[in-house]
């Protein structure tokens, strides 16, 4: 026999509960820094997980950083465009045992810093995306005022041809008022249908009023090391 309407949106509504609830959990756990890497050679062994966070300089990639995890100082924040000046990795998860790690790297686009150094972090980022074996997904964050500029789509561009799978988050949300919100997500989910590698859900957050924040957990509990004996 058939289900009815009901039962199915019932399935649905529990399925997307123990979804957030798995993100809750993830999230609630230890998470410490780890180290900051100027140089590919100093990363440490694949053995988790990576997620890493991407996109032009001042979008808000350390902000989300501290409001998943909640800890507002866990990744330094800064209105200078380019003060994250290298790849700073941080473990999440119990102390000997966790299951993800988190890249917060340096933007892409301008930033207040000599022009050699801008360019030195951006060959080190674009290597990292490119080769970074554990990296399971990239989220390019944009801001939600301004949308896609030339700089996000040359790291789509580049992240298609890798096949590094990625996730477009909308930031600042709280900036934008609900029509142009609703308009923007449109707009951006119907460019990124256009790209192979892209995740086909663009999130939506604030991490100032933390909208969409329990979602991106959920998105990135389901990428994290199992808890069954493994790292």
């Amino acid at each position: 026999m058939a289900e009815d309407g009901s039962s199915l949106a019932a399935d649905g509504e529990e399925t997307a509960a123990a979804r957030l609830e798995a993100g809750r959990w993830l999230f609630a756990q230890e998470c410490r820094f780890l180290l900051g890497v100027a140089d590919l050679s100093a990363l440490p062994p694949g053995d988790l997980p990576e997620v890493a966070f991407c996109g032009r300089s001042n979008v808000g990639k350390s902000s989300l950083v501290n409001a998943l995890t909640g800890r507002k100082t866990l990744a330094r924040t800064s209105n200078t465009p380019g003060r994250t000046q290298q790849i700073n990795l941080f473990a999440l998860g119990p102390a000997g045992r966790p299951r993800l790690r988190l890249a917060d790297l340096p933007g892409h686009g301008f930033a207040r810093a000599p022009k050699a150094l801008v360019a030195s972090w951006t060959r080190l980022v674009n290597a990292y995306l490119r080769g970074r074996a554990p990296l399971r997904r990239v989220l390019l964050l944009v801001d939600a005022r301004h949308g896609l500029k030339s700089v996000d789509r040359e790291v789509m561009t580049m992240l298609d041809q890798a096949a590094v799978n990625y996730q477009v988050v909308l930031t600042k949300a709280d900036k934008v008022g609900d029509k142009a919100l609703a308009e923007m997500a449109a707009r951006v989910g119907t460019e990124v249908a256009g790209h192979v590698a892209a995740h086909p859900d663009v999130l939506v957050t604030s991490a100032e009023t933390g909208a969409g924040v329990p979602e991106a957990r959920a998105a990135l509990a389901e990428l994290a090391a199992s808890d069954d004996g493994g790292s």
